[in-house]
């Protein structure tokens, strides 16, 4: 049968299911013991969920064969709510906050069929790029266990490159599915805000306006035709989220019979930092493979990346000051003195940034109908050694500088495919395709172009020295 079970991405395991080749109970407890092998070394996943995880596995195997992930185990982050699983948000305070619902991507991902498998870790309320916290510890990049996983989902990124779980759930309002996925080798989509629904069942059940505007939930996996079914289960309207919307995954009715313009803008310069050559040669590659399938590539420049940097800080930072009394009598000094960084940052009256952001939004849509995907870097330099982000002097730097060209999927709106590309200097490489609202599909169209002529490089065994 070829690869190892743990080695197979999640239609892969779904067809073998289907097929009756290999039962999910084998499915379920190949991953178990992928855990119990790997995860010491990297700290990526903080609990299993083996019993209910192997009882529905069984349920599953003298069951009709449903959705299309039928038997396949999933990986939660600790953030999202999970039916008789702690949503500890990376805290000790709320190491025993068990949700009374699932979240509803994790309901959609279990009427699919999929089975939770584990959870994973993340930073303290997933406010920071790389994954440490009191409770369950630091998550290790399995390349090199010297650097971040990124974050804040830095838990699942390790445990999808390691082959402890085929596909699983994250969030992102500063790059938390995208920053990982560059980190530790695997693909993300970051989906236009709205398409999957977000909600939680333990208070409080409004987020900050920061979230509100800027975070969305996301699939992780290795393969992106992993990404694009679970878009495709999990999306659509559910009433606890307001902002949920049903929207078609694809080119809306007005546009179908458009021609479509085949154009990708390749972003190999960025503001205020001077990119690595194997950057550049990952994005020229990436637009190398969107040109072998008919696309042309033009080197461009996207509106005020600039701007919006200043205009996702101080949106970001107005949220956060609203919410820092409760989050520094529950968080660690050092998180706490990150916060302080990051209310450092607010520099533009909210009034201010509103205005500008709708500009942008609007800009950056025109710019979109003349490069209908954007290609650029995810990271702008390579994963930075453990705590480097919590420096005194260099820490907000470090972050800073990382997030140039990821900032613009958050304060505007738009969805983003993050794609490895490579390895180079024993670390991945990889690009984001980034493309209009709504058009996450045209993300994943490329993303998958990309996967296709570059390679998955994914799962690995963890760097041992």
């Amino acid at each position: 049968m070829g690869d190892a079970l743990w080695q197979r991405s999640a239609l892969e395991l779904a067809e073998l299911i289907r097929s009756k080749e290999v039962s999910s109970r084998e499915v379920v407890q190949a991953h178990l013991d992928r855990i119990d092998e790997v995860n010491d070394a990297v700290n990526a996943i903080t609990v299993t969920l083996a019993d209910a995880a192997l009882t529905a596995a069984d349920e599953a195997d003298g069951a009709k064969v449903g959705g299309p992930f039928h038997g396949v185990p999933f990986t939660i982050k600790e953030n999202l709510d999970c039916v008789g699983s702690a949503t500890t948000q990376g805290v000790p305070a709320l190491v025993d906050a068990i949700p009374p619902l699932d979240a509803p991507i994790v309901a959609r991902m279990k009427r699919a069929g999929a089975i939770p498998l584990a959870r994973t870790n993340l930073p303290e309320f997933g406010l920071r790029i790389s994954t440490d916290n009191p409770l369950r510890g630091r998550t290790n990049n399995p390349w090199n266990l010297d650097r971040t996983s990124g974050g804040s989902s830095g838990g699942e990124g390790a445990a999808l490159a390691t082959g402890m779980s085929p596909i699983g759930l994250g969030n992102d309002i500063g790059g938390s599915v995208r920053n990982p996925a560059y980190c530790c080798g695997v693909t993300a989509l970051k989906p236009t805000p709205g398409r999957l629904p977000m909600a939680s069942s333990i208070p409080p059940l409004d987020p900050m306006l920061a979230s509100q505007l800027m975070s969305t939930d996301g699939p992780m996996a290795r393969r992106v035709g992993d990404l694009r079914v679970a878009m495709q289960v999990m999306g659509g309207r559910d009433t606890r989220d307001p902002r949920s919307v049903d929207v078609p995954f694809g080119q809306s009715g007005e546009d179908r019979g458009k021609r479509q313009v085949r154009v990708a803008g390749l972003v190999t310069s960025i503001p205020g930092v001077t990119l690595a050559p194997s950057f550049v040669e990952a994005i020229r590659a990436a637009g190398a493979a969107l040109e072998h399938q008919g696309w042309k590539t033009v080197e461009s420049s996207p509106p005020d990346l600039d701007l919006v940097n200043e205009v996702w800080a101080s949106v970001l930072s107005f949220g956060v000051a609203t919410m820092r009394p409760a989050l520094e009598a529950v968080m660690s000094a050092p998180a706490v003195a990150l916060l302080d960084g990051l209310l450092g940052l607010y520099t533009m009256p909210i009034d201010a940034a509103f205005l500008e952001r709708h500009r942008l939004i609007r800009e950056w849509s025109a710019f979109f109908a003349d490069h209908p995907v954007v290609i650029g870097p995810i990271w702008t330099d390579v994963p930075f050694e453990h705590d480097a982000d919590l420096d005194p002097e260099r820490g907000m730097t470090v972050t800073l500088d990382r997030l140039r060209f990821i900032t613009p999927g958050n304060v505007l709106g738009i969805p983003s495919c993050a794609v490895p590309t490579g390895v180079s200097y024993g670390l991945p490489t990889g690009v984001q395709v980034y493309a209009d609202l709504w058009r996450d599909d045209l993300c994943l169209d490329c993303g998958q172009i990309i996967e296709d002529e570059l390679g998955v490089i994914t799962p690995i065994d963890p760097v041992t020295s």
